[in-house]
């Protein structure tokens, strides 16, 4: 195993919102494709399906979105105190602003769509 995790899913109550949420904070463009009948906005990644680390915004009934499941870190790195700076006005919240780290700087911040998501920056 290479690593500990290789595809995340973060749910949405509405997925063209939650896709513009996540366009706007990171200044990228989700890929937007339907697979098996459920809309996923594919966040951008290299590599190969064998060694790279993906994810997606989902819009599936079998899910729903909270800020009391797992947490997944989005990798900002160079980038956390940018993508801090626009997520209110993307429709989110600041839960926990910036904090240094031995292991790098982290924040928390609750979606659009209410899912607690973590940044990570190097």
């Amino acid at each position: 195993m290479k690593h500990a995790l290789n595809w995340f899913e973060i749910p949405s109550a509405d997925f063209e919102r939650a896709t513009a949420f996540y366009n706007t904070i990171l200044d990228a463009e989700l890929r937007v494709q339907m697979v098996d009948g459920i809309h996923n906005a594919v966040f951008p990644y290299s590599g190969h399906a064998d060694n790279a680390i993906g994810g997606s915004v989902v819009h599936n009934p079998s899910t729903k979105p909270g800020p009391d499941g797992a947490v997944v870190y989005l990798n900002v790195n160079g980038v956390l105190d940018a993508v801090l700076s626009r997520v209110e006005a993307a429709g989110g919240k600041v839960l926990m602003p910036r904090l240094d780290t031995q292991f790098g700087a982290i924040a928390m911040i609750l979606d659009s769509e209410g899912n607690r998501v973590g940044l990570h920056s190097y």
